[in-house]
């Protein structure tokens, strides 16, 4: 006799954590009592779900889907509770099959994926009945999803993610797609947080202002000690702060500086356009760490890559950066071992 009701079901999820069709299965199987039913689960092993559901899940992998004509990227992050489970089969089909949902269905983030529907199931369901399946916590952690004339990505093992996207030239768009390929690369190593030196936040770039003097000073104090060359202390972090002024002001003190030493007037204007140069590197250190498009590109360090980018064809502008890392602002749970072996002894 069926014992399930959606009112039975939803009862013995909510105690058991295991999935809607285990519950209703379970239930049929024993007349609608949930005592027996939560036996049931249990002796089959699938309220381990629900206990795995606590466990810190950091490790994982994250994937990403480019469509054919480079126009969609759409890259997730699943995290799992330990590596191995990351390098699994199953775990990597399921990884790999959300992605293709998140892009087929044009999910733009991990809470508009936890809304949507799978085979029938909502989400959450859906990830927990594999959670039951697998044996550890997963979590759907991060979704993007770009769209542009030119879309393309790089994962770097599964740690990694990067999509960037560009509008060019019709007759650019093939040597683009190759060239954010290899700029998606490079942001994999380099970990841009922004794409122009433009983007960053004025309250970010005066803290940071602050803290990189700082910082400087106090190499300065173990330079004294050892008796090296110091540092330079830049004024500014951020060709934002470097207006019109600040340079006039910086050329100025140069040209001053080498009248005094007695340098002819004549090459004064060669001495300080390279001064100039070496001074708004050294009043810039911020961009280069955080502006993709100030740094140096790994593919080839003597340009910048934005110089790279002008090199390929003028017509390329970035509109899009998304930088995904493996586990990154997850906190791992410190697990203290005694306490956990007496707490099982007292069970």
């Amino acid at each position: 006799m069926a014992g399930s009701t959606p009112k039975l079901i939803k009862e013995l999820r909510e105690k058991s954590g295991a999935g809607m069709l285990d519950c209703k299965k379970a239930l049929n199987e024993c007349d609608g009592n949930i005592e027996e039913a939560t036996k049931y689960l249990r002796e089959a092993g699938l309220t381990k779900a629900a206990k795995k559901s606590s466990n810190v899940a950091a490790e994982g992998i994250i994937t990403i889907l480019v469509n054919e004509d480079n126009t969609n990227a759409t890259m997730t992050e699943v995290n799992s509770q330990t590596d191995f489970v990351a390098k699994n089969e199953q775990f990597l089909n399921l990884v790999n099959g959300i992605t293709a949902h998140a892009q087929a269905n044009n999910i733009a983030d991990a809470e508009a994926l936890v809304a949507s529907t799978v085979e029938g199931l909502d989400f959450p369901t859906f990830l927990n009945e594999k959670i039951a399946v697998i044996g550890e916590n997963l979590v759907a952690r991060k979704v993007a999803n770009v769209t542009g004339e030119v879309v393309n990505a790089y994962v770097h093992l599964g740690k990694v993610g990067v999509i960037l996207a560009a509008t060019c030239d019709e007759s650019a768009k093939e040597k683009t797609v190759d060239l954010l390929k290899k700029i998606a690369m490079h942001a994999a190593s380099m970990k841009p947080t922004v794409i122009s030196y433009k983007d960053l936040a004025p309250e970010f770039i005066e803290s940071e202002n602050k803290a990189i003097i700082a910082d400087i000073e106090k190499e300065n104090e173990e330079l004294v000690r050892l008796g090296k060359h110091l540092k330079i202390i830049p004024e500014f972090v951020s060709r934002v702060q470097l207006t019109e002024e600040a340079v006039s002001a910086a050329e100025a003190k140069m040209k001053e500086e080498l009248l005094a030493q007695g340098k002819p007037e004549k090459i004064i204007g060669n001495i300080v356009k390279g001064k100039i140069a070496k001074w708004i590197e050294d009043n810039s250190q911020l961009d280069t760490a955080h502006a993709l498009l100030s740094q140096k590109y790994v593919m080839d360090d003597s340009i910048t890559v934005e110089e790279a980018i002008t090199a390929c064809d003028a017509s390329i502008k970035l509109t899009e950066y998304v930088r995904f890392e493996l586990g990154e602002g997850v906190e791992k749970k410190e697990e203290d071992f005694a306490a956990e072996v007496a707490a099982q002894m007292g069970n």
